[in-house]
């Protein structure tokens, strides 16, 4: 079904944003590479990767528009220090998206990682108009940086892998195939049966299912995801919610589930696979701002203090 649906429906919208027009349409010959600095106050796009120039701030929290382009993939990576792997990872995932059919591009969101990510994202892009490297400077956290990707994408799918190799590519098209069936989210789940975690210890084991069953409550009754902690997953720009997201945690799925107009989802079994190359981002702040992100969450869905 997915390798026939590149045909355009009849009557689509042409007509697209011209901000969204700016950021999707890189020349061929050179990548386009938005500087993106918390700590500036204007706005630069450069068709070039330079050192030290100034960037661009976003006031307020992360906000997606759901207004896009039709049969379209937008797929985030968000990167820190991850050149031993990104070069690799573009190149599988392009070889298991191009047979699909659809129009995609891959959005690289680098938080200005010291260790040449963004030259080597430059140097694919420059042959590859589809590779887009957003650089961030000042900032970190993966949600942001999710965020920070869709918000520079015209694209009526949006998506997200991580870097690090431990996401299959190969799952990429059964994911998008749930979406174009109909349905409003499809999840890369370690929990659904034929998923698994690998060779984790006892530990993590007991404290990833206790972070997945404090968010039973939180979830739709008709509509829970086993796996809602997955960093590997699409869905339909229109089915994100019109509100503030907390840009500075890692799980943004869960708070898309939460408070998102999300009415289907599929989960595709995936096992979850070993870091390549570098290290893990998980340390004390990833799980005191869990922590924080469930606070709100319940706190807007039982009406207690400040409505999320």
């Amino acid at each position: 079904m997915v390798a026939h649906y590149a045909k355009r429906r009849h009557g689509e919208k042409r007509d697209r944003q011209k901000v969204a027009q700016e950021f999707a349409s890189p020349q061929a010959d050179e990548p386009r590479i938005l500087i993106f600095d918390y700590h500036t106050s204007s706005a630069v796009i450069k068709r070039s990767y330079m050192q030290g120039i100034p960037g661009a701030t976003l006031t307020g929290q992360a906000v997606i528009e759901p207004v896009c382009a039709v049969d379209k993939l937008a797929l985030v990576i968000p990167t820190l220090c991850e050149a031993g792997n990104i070069g690799g990872l573009l190149h599988h995932v392009r070889s298991v998206l191009d047979p699909v059919g659809i129009a995609y591009e891959i959005l690289v969101v680098d938080d200005d990682s010291p260790d040449g990510t963004g030259d080597v994202v430059s140097a694919i892009a420059r042959d590859d108009p589809r590779v887009r490297l957003l650089v961030r400077k000042g900032k970190r956290g993966l949600s942001g940086a999710i965020l920070y990707g869709w918000q520079c994408t015209d694209a009526s799918i949006l998506g997200v892998m991580d870097a690090d190799l431990q996401h299959p590519p190969e799952l990429l098209p059964q994911l998008l195939s749930a979406i174009l069936s109909g349905r409003d989210m499809a999840i890369g789940s370690r929990y659904t049966p034929g998923g698994g975690v690998g060779e984790w210890s006892s530990l993590r084991r007991l404290l990833s299912a206790a972070a997945v069953w404090v968010t039973w409550p939180l979830q739709k009754p008709r509509i829970r995801a086993k796996d809602p902690m997955s960093g590997f997953f699409m869905l339909r720009r229109q089915c994100l919610p019109r509100a503030d997201f907390q840009d500075s945690g890692f799980k943004l799925l869960l708070e898309i589930l939460v408070r998102g107009r999300i009415h289907s989802i599929q989960e595709v079994p995936f096992a979850f696979g070993l870091r390549y190359r570098g290290a893990s981002k998980a340390n004390f702040k990833v799980a005191w701002d869990y922590a924080l992100l469930l606070l709100k969450l319940y706190a807007g869905r039982f009406g207690f203090g400040r409505r999320a």
